[in-house]
């Protein structure tokens, strides 16, 4: 419903136009919220931010992962200390697991290596490990929290 009360505004504007998309996206939103404020079912009002906070979080971390890994480059001194490392996860269902294995792969640094046989447990490289055990709690309270929040 939101999508179709933003292509209505960019239709009575006559404007196409990413940003005009967005506001419309944003007024439609808004409206939705107003005329639902009194039922039960919020899901979709607590989704649209907490997916934006997801986005930006990764979006964040990648950048981070990016600088790290360029100023290794460029330097002539080698900074990285690389090791592979379990995880056992909190995700159980395939969609969280696929979603988490492809976000931790896209941020440099780090590749997803292999999943256990039983689905609980991924097995990580990681180019700078200084420290397992808080490179697999920066993991569980940073992407798969995030991430499940979403999705659940």
């Amino acid at each position: 419903m939101n999508l179709l009360l933003s292509f209505i505004w960019v239709a009575l504007t006559g404007q196409m136009f990413y940003t005009n998309f967005l506001f419309g996206f944003i007024v439609g939103y808004f409206i939705l919220w107003v005329m639902n404020r009194d039922t039960k079912d919020r899901r979709y009002f607590t989704r649209i931010p907490t997916a934006i906070y997801f986005a930006f979080y990764f979006l964040y971390e990648m950048i981070v992962a990016n600088i790290q890994v360029a100023f290794d480059v460029v330097t002539p001194k080698y900074f990285f200390t690389p090791g592979i490392i379990s995880y056992k996860m909190v995700a159980k269902t395939d969609i969280e697991i696929n979603l988490l294995s492809t976000v931790l792969s896209l941020t440099p640094g780090t590749m997803v290596l292999d999943i256990s046989d039983d689905n609980t447990t991924l097995y990580l490289h990681v180019m700078y490990l200084r420290d397992k055990d808080a490179f697999r709690e920066q993991i569980k309270n940073g992407f798969e929290r995030k991430l499940l929040e979403l999705l659940r």
